[in-house]
């Protein structure tokens, strides 16, 4: 039974490894997006932006809202 079932999948060999690779890299993407220390650097980047003068109020607010929210989502991630 083993020897027919390899010899069945084999073509599939490279599709599952192309698979595994492109679910390592989405989990260490996921990882990056929702790692705290890295919001809190992007929330401390947008706040010297407003205060530089690079960002006008309208748009920092909206990036700290978007940069809480994955704070936020973050926390509840670790929680579970």
């Amino acid at each position: 039974m083993g020897l027919f079932s390899a010899l069945f999948t084999a073509p599939l060999a490279p599709l599952r490894g192309t698979v595994w690779v492109a679910e390592q890299i989405y989990q260490e993407a996921e990882r990056q997006h929702y790692d705290p220390g890295s919001i809190r650097r992007q929330l401390r980047d947008v706040e010297a932006a407003r205060s530089s003068g690079d960002l006008d109020p309208e748009e920092a607010s909206e990036l700290e809202r978007e940069l809480v929210a994955r704070l936020m989502e973050s926390t509840r991630r670790r929680q579970t």
